[in-house]
């Protein structure tokens, strides 16, 4: 792509329709979406990704009971007012960042898969190329995913995915690549797996939370069976992408190997936060020292 060249992914989708169960009971009345991670909700990073990477336009995709969510990503005078007549302008100019951001909502109504999810962002996508970012998974801000594979977009056309190499006994956890050549980190997918067992993996590269497609998408979503969970699945479509031939642009994969926090498993949420924790600019050194000193007590079984 050519640095004098606006890129033509400009639109995000993020899905928040589903139901959180996995963080039962803090998720009864609170959209998993918007646990903190450590001092702003998990959604935030996300829409901050997007933006970061040119893609200012973002739809996320909600359900029932998630008003947190349009909350968040709006003004709310009253608590502005008074942070600016406190004089508190640190934190009146943190409240604010989120309800710059140029987010959408529409209603997915029936929860029916992922692939669902993108489907009924359609209408908002129209004809143009744009990506899908899962709200549970963070990419660290130090590390430009979202920027490669959209550069990757640009040369080679099709759709791009997020690959990840995991070990053999992970694959079933994820969908998986089957790949026929390769290029540095860009890989060349010929077909998809969903949650294979390890002995029928065509590979131990995972699909993770990260994709830019190509409208040609939502035709195959439109006639794509239920699959696994009876739900529509998005892994489904880009395998009969991958396996056309190159019709829509085909489908190819960058393969990631910088810092990715899975907020959407419970263990490794608390992972998440410790991990950010100590490099928050703020609070890491002070959280830093007092993690150094808790595992040092562990360790000598006080």
């Amino acid at each position: 792509m050519s640095a004098d060249r606006p890129s033509s992914v400009t639109k995000a989708v993020i899905p928040a329709a589903g139901l959180g169960t996995r963080f039962l009971p803090a998720t009864k009345a609170t959209p998993k979406e918007m646990l903190p991670v450590v001092d702003k909700p998990a959604i935030q990073y996300v829409v901050e990704e997007a933006e970061r990477a040119g893609l200012d336009n973002v739809l996320i995709v909600t359900g029932r009971n998630k008003y947190a969510l349009e909350d968040h990503f709006d003004h709310q005078w009253e608590l502005e007012q008074a942070l600016e007549a406190k004089g508190d302008q640190n934190r009146l100019e943190r409240v604010r960042e989120s309800a710059a951001m140029k987010v959408h909502f529409v209603r997915q109504g029936q929860p029916r898969g992922l692939g669902h999810a993108v489907l009924v962002a359609r209408q908002h996508v129209g004809d143009d190329p744009f990506a899908v970012l899962l709200g549970d998974d963070l990419i660290d801000a130090r590390d430009h995913l979202l920027e490669e594979m959209v550069r990757v977009r640009e040369e080679r056309g099709g759709s791009v995915i997020a690959l990840m190499e995991v070990p053999e006994e992970q694959v079933h956890l994820y969908g998986c690549a089957a790949v026929a050549s390769r290029d540095g980190d860009v890989v060349e997918v010929t077909g998809l797996v969903e949650k294979p067992d390890p002995a029928d993996a065509p590979s131990n590269l995972a699909v993770i939370g990260r994709y830019v497609l190509d409208p040609s998408v939502f035709d195959v979503l439109e006639r794509t069976e239920p699959g696994r969970g009876n739900e529509i699945q998005l892994t489904d479509a880009l395998q009969q992408l991958a396996a056309s031939g190159g019709a829509g642009g085909g489908v190819h994969g960058v393969v990631f190997r910088g810092r990715r926090y899975d907020t959407g498993d419970r263990l490794d949420y608390l992972k998440a936060v410790v991990r950010l924790g100590v490099e928050h600019p703020e609070l890491g050194k002070g959280f830093g020292e007092w993690v150094d000193e808790f595992a040092a007590e562990r360790a000598a079984g006080q």
